[in-house]
């Protein structure tokens, strides 16, 4: 078991305060992706989960065990850094062995995990090969792959694809899944992309100022924003805002529509709707485009709604043109609504 407990880690480097009493828990075998802008805390997190920092307070807990006092080497994990930081002057064999000598297992039982993890991660032809050979994406699997081999309870990684490029990141998402189910540890995985994160995660905690504003499903995340920051975080584009008025109880006033609504005390409210929940209609909102971009099988929108940006992903076999005059319908279920105090969903 490999459950992972953080209770109230705080994180202070003098005056600058990263984290903020975090609390989150990650079930066995779970793969949790902690999501956020640089300088949200989540590199701080990783770093202090592996033992690389120290909290300023509150605890660590891996496999019912307290470890925050303990030495990386002896919390039984492995961790995969965004620069591979494989040795130049080792071997692929030699660098996925490293861990393992250093447990001086025996070499039959090093043979056995370093072939196993290469077949894996579709290495096993580079085993005779020094890093200096190979090309970003095999140095990467590399990486991938001494972390594996070590058949650790917990596997951190920090932003390990970020400096492939599109096409190898596509590949590289699809066999780490794969590759860490089948490895049946407990994996926590640092980004700042959130195509990854929702490609990645069984459940995402997204971080802000040193705070995880939302820890949710990565549906739940992209359709049930807690708050305003993730519905403008998550999504590309993200979700569109526009000021509501209160009409009446349930009545909301929202760029010359009356929509019903929560039944809030406030006198104001903020809309959202993502841009791909729009469809062209009558009786909604009274759009002109303004910049249009073929995305192939959809085209994005960029639109002036109540003298604001409001963008909308369409058809693509809709003829749109900068300057022409839509109208926008919501659709109903997939409204939100969030409070312009609190930020928070109501």
């Amino acid at each position: 078991m490999a459950e992972i407990i953080i209770k109230q880690v705080a994180k202070s480097f003098g005056t600058f305060q990263a984290l903020h009493s975090i609390d989150m828990t990650i079930r066995d075998r779970e793969f949790m992706v902690l999501l956020g802008a640089s300088g949200c805390g989540k590199t701080t997190l990783l770093r202090i989960i592996a033992g690389l920092e120290t909290p300023s307070q509150g605890e660590v807990w891996i496999g019912g065990r307290r470890v925050d006092h303990l030495p990386p080497r002896e919390r039984g994990i492995a961790m995969v850094f965004q620069n591979y930081a494989v040795f130049p002057h080792l071997t692929v064999f030699e660098n996925i062995a490293f861990g393992l000598r250093m447990k001086k297992l025996p070499q039959q039982e090093i043979d056995k995990r370093v072939n196993r993890t290469a077949e894996l991660m579709h290495i096993e032809q580079l085993l005779k090969r020094y890093s200096g050979q190979l090309s970003g994406g095999q140095r990467q699997r590399v990486a991938v792959a001494r972390a594996l081999a070590m058949e650790p309870d917990v596997i951190l990684m920090d932003e390990p694809l970020s400096n492939l490029d599109a096409l190898l990141r596509l590949e590289m998402r699809a066999e780490l899944k794969g590759v860490l189910a089948e490895s049946k540890s407990t994996a926590i995985y640092v980004t700042h992309d959130q195509v990854e994160a929702m490609s990645l995660a069984d459940r995402i905690s997204v971080m802000n100022g040193g705070k995880i504003v939302q820890n949710a499903s990565p549906v739940e995340i992209y359709r049930d924003p807690a708050a305003r920051f993730v519905g403008s975080f998550i999504g590309n584009p993200p979700m569109n805002f526009i000021k509501a008025n209160r009409q009446d109880i349930g009545r909301w006033r929202v760029a010359g529509l009356d929509l019903y609504g929560p039944s809030h005390g406030a006198s104001s409210l903020e809309f959202a709707i993502r841009p791909e929940d729009l469809t062209i209609g009558e009786g909604g909102f009274i759009a002109t485009a303004r910049v249009v971009e073929p995305l192939g099988a959809h085209t994005l929108v960029t639109c002036e709604v109540d003298g604001k940006p409001f963008r909308a992903v369409l058809d693509s076999d809709l003829k749109v043109a900068p300057g022409d005059v839509l109208t926008l319908i919501p659709k109903p279920d997939r409204i939100r609504w969030f409070d312009p105090e609190t930020l928070l969903a109501v």
